[in-house]
């Protein structure tokens, strides 16, 4: 049965069609007879007790340049849809808390994805510490002298703002680093957020593994390699994406989180693994898909789609 799908993304016009995830979602999304329409965050309303999207009818093509067409524009009620997608992308800020608490609004009626509850519950670096046996030492905190004493605990460690994304602000301090205080006050100068201290893992030089769960299952991973006398493995800073199978670690790691997820309707999903450990749990906007079915042909999109529709009834 065809379904009404708004997407909340950011510009269309903007995205790379050759890797970004939300334009295969809606690829997809049109190949199975859905009808899309597009709109961005900014557009988003509660108006006297409904929530609307300002926006357009929109189809896709994989056209470099040419890739979509929008109908008129038009502001709809977004309780007439069947599914809503909330895809901007990171920081993870007021502005993106606020979309949540609408969107929340139109549940259970209108199926969001992920479920804007525990998007805004489970940002990626904090639902991790919710599996310590799974993951690398990990601290959160604002207080410098209490920072300190867990790089003295553990030498070589990551610092990075605990909102954060893509790559961006994220610091190794190895036991010779003189710039601890330093990077402290221009983070805490920045905003009021506590940071995010993990134990360095070696095995970053190897790779950054993403798996994506759809509904809970592991469908597929890629890994991702720093680039030379580089830290972050993150595409946005230049890790080059390659094929890799699943361990029995990561299916291990998978069991675990899977359900969990499953529960709180977070039905794409991508996880970061380096070496045994799980780093992050990304909800809000992961990646990924592309490079998972250009490397292995696992079409993890289709899957989504039938989770989606099953849930859809």
């Amino acid at each position: 049965m065809p379904l009404n799908v708004a997407v909340q993304m950011d510009p269309v016009e903007r995205i790379n069609i050759a890797a970004d995830s939300t334009f295969r979602i809606m690829e997809e999304a049109q190949a199975r007879g859905h009808r899309l329409f597009y709109y961005t965050p900014d557009r988003l309303a509660l108006d006297e007790g409904r929530v609307t999207a300002t926006g357009w009818p929109i189809e896709v093509r994989r056209e470099k340049g040419n890739h979509f067409t929008l109908g008129p524009e038009a502001t709809i009620d977004l309780a007439t849809q069947d599914v809503v997608w909330l895809r901007q992308d990171p920081p993870f800020d007021m502005g993106y808390i606020t979309t949540t608490h609408l969107l929340e609004q139109l549940m259970p009626a209108t199926l969001v994805v992920n479920d804007p509850f525990w998007v805004r519950n489970y940002p990626e670096k904090l639902l991790v510490t919710t599996f310590p046996d799974l993951t690398p030492p990990t601290m959160v905190a604002r207080d410098l002298a209490t920072l300190k004493a867990f790089k003295a605990r553990h030498g070589d460690i990551i610092l990075k703002p605990l909102y954060g994304n893509g790559g961006a602000g994220v610091f190794r301090l190895d036991p010779n680093d003189r710039n601890f205080t330093s990077l402290w006050e221009l983070f805490t100068g920045i905003n009021r957020e506590p940071l995010i201290a993990q134990k360095f893992l070696p095995a970053v030089e190897k790779g950054d593994k993403r798996v994506i769960l759809v509904d809970g299952e592991p469908v597929g991973a890629i890994n991702r390699v720093p680039l030379e006398g580089e830290t972050r493995s993150n595409m946005h800073a230049g890790g080059t994406p390659m094929a890799v199978g699943l361990t029995a670690r990561d299916r291990e790691i998978c069991a675990a989180i899977g359900p969990l997820l499953r529960d709180k309707g977070q039905i794409f999903v991508g996880i970061d693994v380096i070496g045994d450990w799980l780093t992050e749990i990304n909800v809000t906007s992961p990646t990924g898909l592309q490079e998972l079915e250009r490397f292995d042909g696992i079409n993890a999109t289709a899957k989504i789609w039938e989770a989606i529709e099953r849930r859809r009834g």
